[in-house]
């Protein structure tokens, strides 16, 4: 999986939190959406965790933008949003999940355990 959040300390916590999981293996970090676009073709993460708020080019166009160039990758969206405002927006550009900062690192490892685990369907 591919990490995409601005700040890099959040960055290393998710990274230690998720690589606790032998299932998961994070393959490359992006500070913000362009490093992100940039590293899709290097690492061909099967899952990004994105945040939302990100300098440059905000995490809902990213979402759309990581689908046009990776349409196989899924994406799940984490924001300090709440859910009820920001979920269906995210999941409407093409997420697969969506995960509220704060919510607890099991919350994060079961949302991308889930979306890599969710077969892409044709449309």
């Amino acid at each position: 999986m591919l990490l995409c959040d601005d700040a890099p300390g959040f960055r290393a916590l998710l990274r230690y939190t998720l690589e606790d999981d032998p299932a998961v293996a994070v393959v490359g970090e992006a500070g913000d959406a362009e490093a992100c676009l940039a590293a899709l073709a290097e690492v061909e993460p099967d899952v990004v965790l994105l945040d939302l708020s990100l300098p440059r080019l905000p995490g809902l166009d990213a979402i759309a933008a990581i689908r046009e160039r990776a349409p196989e990758c899924r994406i799940v969206a984490l924001s300090g949003f709440a859910a009820a405002e920001m979920a269906p927006r995210a999941l409407a550009c093409g997420a697969h999940a969506y995960v509220e900062k704060g919510t607890g690192a099991a919350a994060v490892r079961d949302a991308v355990r889930a979306a890599a685990a969710t077969p892409e369907t044709s449309a």
